[in-house]
């Protein structure tokens, strides 16, 4: 690892948050943290010393600027900062506090002490460097929504999957809420190891959630099994591209839980979603974001017929 690290500091117009997180991917940034205050939007994200130099800032500087020209957004103000490597592994950590989602949960940061007699079920978090710490619009509708689909039954006998995990949150939320077993992918290594690090932290059994670093391709096992429920918060675009690999892996009574969808994209989603023999049964919104609480179709939707 390098031992110094550029925090970019990116202020925005909250609707170019989705565009951004996608800049920053390709760009090799290693951890990201969002503060969110109504339209306004700050991103803070951490590339390697090494892998930024100057024809990398105009490079960025230009791509977030014609980004929001298009979107016809005011451009974003982008403030660079050179920090210690120690620094960056946990700068971004006083920006967070405890939060409280739908009705029954409080995300707690994993390393502050746990206050006593408390009303709410504390789920554990230390994100490091992967996307999900329950700040996020779209991993609270995810986790409200599976608060109404699993409730606190230990009686469930629910498999599900969670597509692109990041931290873990929603798997193990989904776990806490009793279902029977969550595998939970990512092709980020460094979200695997997350993962792994917040499963223990709410000492949840290995044996109940199955972290693999992969694709829902990878997941032959799966393909013989079924799921009942399928857990998504990435971006609409990947979810587009995935949903014909969701019968491989779904039975008759299969639902799904999709998020991380702009509002603007949110028929694209649905349209190939029922072209695929699926039902968009809700949609929830927050702000710009929401979330499609699906199922599948008993049969064939006409072609004139909208589920939205």
């Amino acid at each position: 690892m390098s031992d110094s690290w550029w925090e970019m500091r990116i202020f925005c117009d909250s609707f170019q948050e989705e565009s951004i997180y996608w800049r920053l991917e390709t760009w090799g940034s290693r951890g990201t943290a969002t503060e969110v205050k109504g339209k306004n939007c700050l991103i803070r994200a951490y590339i390697p010393e090494a892998e930024a130099q100057l024809s990398k800032f105009k490079e960025i500087d230009r791509a977030l600027h014609l980004d929001a020209v298009e979107l016809e957004l005011d451009p974003p103000e982008i403030l660079w900062k050179l920090i210690e490597e120690e620094d960056w592994a946990s700068s971004w950590k006083q920006y967070w506090e405890p939060t409280e989602i739908g009705d029954r949960f409080l995300i707690y940061p994993g390393w502050l002490s746990v206050p006593k007699n408390l009303e709410r079920s504390i789920l554990l978090l230390d994100p490091g460097a992967a996307f999900g710490t329950g700040t996020h619009p779209t991993t609270q509708l995810c986790i409200e929504s599976l608060e109404m689909r699993l409730g606190f039954s230990q009686t469930n006998k629910d498999v599900l999957v969670d597509v692109g995990c990041g931290s873990g949150i929603l798997s193990v939320a989904a776990l806490l809420l009793g279902a029977k077993h969550v595998y939970s992918l990512d092709v980020d290594p460094l979200a695997v190891s997350s993962a792994a690090e917040n499963r223990g932290l709410n000492s949840i059994n290995p044996e109940k959630m199955t972290i693999i670093e992969g694709t829902l391709e990878d997941l032959t096992e799966l393909k013989q099994q079924k799921v009942d429920g399928i857990i998504c918060n990435i971006l609409a675009e990947p979810i587009v591209e995935m949903i014909p690999q969701f019968n491989a892996i779904a039975n008759a009574n299969t639902w799904g839980v999709l998020s991380g969808i702009l509002l603007d994209k949110a028929k694209r989603v649905a349209d190939a979603l029922e072209s695929n023999g699926w039902i968009v049964a809700t949609l929830w919104k927050r702000g710009e974001w929401c979330c499609l609480n699906i199922r599948r179709a008993d049969k064939p939707i006409a072609k004139n017929q909208k589920s939205i």
